[in-house]
């Protein structure tokens, strides 16, 4: 080798070390309370797992449709219509160096299909209740079995909920290491391991939380040696900390801020339609609220087109349903289940013999971005056909009081296909069904047709029912799909991918890289 190639090659490799070896400092809007994939379907913790978990089944998340390919898994196959089997890899460790092993897959599915805390029972219910059985067949394969025939295997095998968690290490966390307690699992989520290319190493609930690189992953290497997110829910401390070079990136930017970091020669913005609805829900469970008139009123008393010109600057989009693209083959555009009707508002109200007494609306002050802002606009709209608004400005949840009239909400595609967004609130036993509406035997045989049909036609045909009950009904308005902002120094060359869930910061390999200018 001459002395010159020898030099670009040194030059080469210190040029990889140095990207390998940075920093990434990340402000967001909120940070979870703790750390758990299975237990957890928030939208703040779906920002975490990604980079520190791993799913049986992987996906190519730069395509927004479904294109799976092998991830814990090398292989998967359907033995039956309510049987599936997967082959799992042989060189994975965890995070502390334990290898990865089927009883670990096993125990993984077992705490979520056993109940053996609340929050992985509502997990259970959300995305896993066809699944009634998961046992090991040999030291490489998993065996999965269903109550129904299952037409969502390799979709749910995929999720987030789903990644694999070390049975060994949870249960030494606390009290008989040779048995399962709650208290294990509020260790863990505390001090969580996984497989993924960074092991979380440091984490104040809700406050901090750090990354350092998993050298023993068994892909492609993180591009960072670490990575620290703080939580700053003022925008305009963000903003700042993100102008002094105090962080690289800040998340949940509003589009009234975004001219103020574009404007800044070393600052650049990135986003994108979000997965994600923000909903409005109504009560139906509350006596003001009983009433479908009313609910209907609310509902089309609320001109969204507005709401997206003023809060989004055009940007969000806003459906005529309850759908995405990303459905494939069940998006359904032309059905309207939502319309904006001041003047059939006003009449629903008198024929309901409305008392003009106020109606709660609760939201939290920063959760949602823009969500405050759309509940004061909202409140203006609702006065408009003659209802007042009580805007309850509260961080605690209120969705499952009694008390509660409306509130926002948010609605993610956890994946894609219906029963992975609307399902997921609106199923039987759904999120928001469980917390302000009653299903009827009618509705609950829809929801069976759809869901378990392997016939295309047949799941677009009980869907498109399922759209007319909910227009009915009204136990909820779908607002928008919010573009959500990051911004970052132009040093930093990322954007959220539009094949994950909604807010994954996603900085694996491959998805974040050092720019060029």
């Amino acid at each position: 080798m001459t002395s010159k190639s020898f030099l670009l090659v040194l030059s080469a490799a210190l040029l990889s070390t140095s990207a390998m070896s940075a920093e990434l400092r990340v402000a967001t809007q909120n940070l979870p309370p703790y750390l758990d994939p299975g237990k957890d379907f928030g939208n703040n913790g779906s920002q975490i797992y990604y980079n520190a978990f791993d799913p049986l089944i992987e996906k190519d998340y730069s395509k927004p449709e479904a294109s799976f390919k092998p991830g814990l898994a090398t292989k998967w196959q359907r033995v039956s219509p309510s049987v599936f089997e997967v082959t799992i890899r042989t060189d994975v460790k965890f995070q502390n160096g334990d290898p990865m092993t089927v009883e670990d897959v096993v125990f993984s599915f077992e705490r979520i299909l056993k109940d053996m805390t609340p929050e992985f029972a509502g997990i259970h219910k959300q995305f896993f209740a066809n699944f009634t059985k998961v046992e090991a067949v040999d030291a490489q394969t998993v065996r999965f079995t269903t109550a129904k025939p299952e037409p969502l295997f390799e979709t749910l095998l995929n999720t987030s909920e789903g990644s694999i968690v070390p049975k060994n290490y949870i249960m030494g966390l606390s009290g008989d290491p040779k048995a399962i307690e709650k208290s294990d699992f509020d260790a863990f989520g505390l001090k969580p391991i996984g497989t993924g290319p960074y092991q979380i190493t440091a984490y104040q609930p809700g406050e901090t939380l750090t990354y350092k690189r998993f050298d023993g992953f068994f892909g492609e290497k993180a591009p960072y040696e670490t990575v620290v997110l703080r939580r700053i829910p003022e925008m305009a401390t963000r903003t700042t900390a993100l102008a002094n070079g105090e962080v690289d990136l800040i998340t949940n930017v509003p589009p009234d801020q975004l001219d103020g970091i574009s404007s800044n020669p070393a600052l650049k913005i990135e986003g994108a339609v979000t997965p994600l609805f923000h909903v409005v829900i109504f009560n139906a469970r509350n006596p003001k609220l009983a009433d479908k008139r009313i609910r209907q009123a609310l509902s089309m008393a609320v001109d969204r087109d507005l709401l997206n010109d003023a809060l989004w600057q055009g940007k969000a989009v806003v459906p005529s349903t309850h759908t995405y693209p990303q459905y494939g083959d069940l998006y359904m555009p032309e059905l309207k289940t939502f319309e904006y009707n001041p003047e059939k508002a006003k009449q629903l109200l008198k024929e309901a013999g409305y008392d003009g007494s106020a109606i709660r609306y609760d939201t939290d002050p920063v959760y949602y971005t823009n969500g405050l802002l759309a509940a004061e606009a909202i409140k203006e709209m609702w006065a408009a056909i003659g209802v007042k608004m009580d805007l309850n400005v509260n961080p605690k949840w209120t969705g499952a009081d009694a008390d509660m009239n409306t509130r926002n909400w948010s609605n993610p595609m956890y994946f894609a296909d219906p029963a992975g967004s609307f399902g997921t609130m609106w199923a039987p036993k759904g999120a928001g069904t469980e917390a302000s509406w009653g299903t009827t035997p009618a509705y609950d045989a829809m929801w069976e047709r759809f869901r378990y049909s392997t016939d295309i036609t047949e799941r677009k045909k009980a869907y498109a029912e399922m759209m007319a009950y909910v227009k009915e009904e009204a136990p909820v308005l779908v607002l928008y799909r919010p573009y959500e902002s990051y911004g970052m120094s132009k040093k930093i060359d990322w954007k959220p991918l539009p094949g994950h869930i909604p807010y994954v910061l996603d900085f694996r390999a491959g998805a974040i890289n050092a720019a060029t200018n």
